[in-house]
């Protein structure tokens, strides 16, 4: 995923091989958060309530339901 420029980037870690980074899309006043398998090339985004953003962030498998 290649952030626009409405974007900011507001945390990132990376551990194990997997990267998680925290989005705010000021344009939409949205917050997502990005994980990716570095080693296996896999990604997924969330879609986060404002409220949970830094609990998704923290524990990003926790908010991927039936994934």
């Amino acid at each position: 995923m290649t952030p626009s420029s409405d974007t900011r980037e507001l945390a990132a870690r990376e551990g194990n091989g997997v990267r998680v980074v925290l989005h705010w899309n000021a344009r939409r006043n949205a917050l997502s958060v990005l994980v990716e398998d570095i080693s296996l090339g896999d990604r997924f985004v969330l879609a986060v309530p404002p409220d949970r953003a830094l609990d998704a962030f923290y524990h990003p498998y926790a908010y991927t339901g039936s994934r």
